[in-house]
């Protein structure tokens, strides 16, 4: 039924076994090791020459003498946004300051770094190291409402703006199943990985494959797509829903990726689309129409393609994709977000996940574009 499926899945199996342990290049936000290899730790001490202050990851050049031969490396960093958020800028080093770098080497031998650490020479302090993000502390309340008394999912009436974030969890995940992700939806354990979710036998073989080779084909790494589905409410830097009342829709924009929107109507209109795509499928969003049942906005999506990964961690799909989300308010700090997955071509039956997000207020969504930045 899935042109190509066997083929892939065979394919998949054979690389999994014998992991290779070289990685394209990646342009976007991505595990650093999916580039860097942790068994090849490296230490550099060189001049800067340029700072390269651009998302997806910021880069530091410095010229390496060695032995009388010098040469040229990059030094690669988070990005802009995590950077920026721990109290570095783009004038933190300057041309002409030495440093001394610890890290991985890249796994195709090319002259980078990943930056672990980053130590400026005249003054002996560690910079561009990352704190984690963290809430903003503030007094919660009821939940805000519209005058037919639906909830608000953006700002409360007179705040100027605000935007959801700060999932509760990464990935995607069955509800009820105890496994451990990182922030890009990497396993701690991938033996864990028949628990995540009910699995096809050949699902769950590219699942483990993606994982084993940190997850470097995701093609919103690889080429800047975009995300799509519950991967939204995961990614960093947030989600805004922009009610639109007087249209009966909303628009769910994110700030990673390419400040990407998809529309979700609410005028009643007829479920349209298809993976072909047509005027009202934008593919990889596929077509969303929701309503109100009490104080839960319901919102049925299908037409999807299968060109994303739906989550982090890189959980397959196919175009029989078909998700039912519910998002809800219970009050003014939390977004609460359900979603029931039913995809029988990757899927032995329909599951659900289900996490909070936190209300950010008074702020905008974080600027980052995937494609400001070199591999």
């Amino acid at each position: 039924m899935f042109a190509g499926k066997s083929k892939m899945l065979l394919s998949a199996l054979g690389i999994a076994v014998g992991l290779a342990t070289t990685a394209a290049n990646v342009s976007a936000h991505h595990v650093p090791q999916a580039k860097f290899d942790p068994a090849k730790p490296m230490e550099l001490r060189g001049s800067v020459t340029k700072v390269d202050w651009l998302n997806p990851h910021v880069h530091v050049f410095i010229e390496v003498d060695n032995s009388g031969t010098t040469t040229s490396w990059a030094v690669e960093l988070e990005s802009t946004i995590d950077l920026r958020r721990s109290g570095w800028t783009s004038d933190t080093v300057k041309a002409g300051d030495v440093i001394t770098v610890k890290g991985m080497a890249a796994r195709d031998q090319s002259r980078q770094i990943w930056g672990e650490s980053v130590v400026v020479q005249s003054t002996g302090k560690q910079v561009f190291t990352v704190k984690p993000a963290t809430p903003p502390q503030y007094a919660n309340g009821p939940t805000p409402r519209w005058p037919d008394g639906h909830p608000r999912l953006g700002p409360p009436a007179g705040q100027g703006g605000g935007y959801w974030d700060f999932p509760t969890k990464t990935s995607l995940v069955e509800d009820g199943v105890n496994v451990t992700f990182d922030r890009f939806g990497m396993l701690a354990n991938i033996a864990d990985a028949a628990k995540v979710a009910p699995f096809q036998p050949w699902a769950l073989g590219l699942y483990k494959y993606r994982q084993a080779n940190f997850l470097k084909d995701d093609p919103m790494f690889t080429d800047c797509k975009t995300q799509a589905g519950p991967r939204i409410f995961q990614r960093p830097y947030g989600v805004r829903l922009l009610e639109e009342i007087d249209h009966k829709r909303i628009r769910n924009f994110w700030g990673d990726g390419n400040q990407n929107w998809r529309t979700i109507f609410l005028d009643g209109r007829e479920q349209t689309g298809a993976p072909e795509g047509n005027a009202e499928d934008p593919l990889y969003w596929g077509h969303a129409v929701g309503k109100w049942e009490g104080d839960t906005l319901v919102i049925d999506t299908k037409g999807f393609n299968d060109s994303f990964w739906f989550s982090n961690g890189g959980l397959p799909h196919t175009p029989q994709l078909h998700l039912i989300e519910r998002y809800s308010r219970p009050d003014l700090a939390t977004l609460h977000y359900e979603v029931t997955i039913d995809d029988p071509g990757t899927y032995t039956r329909t599951w659900t996940a289900s996490w909070d997000m936190k209300w950010v207020p008074d702020a905008e969504l974080p600027v980052y574009y995937c494609q400001d930045n070199r591999p």
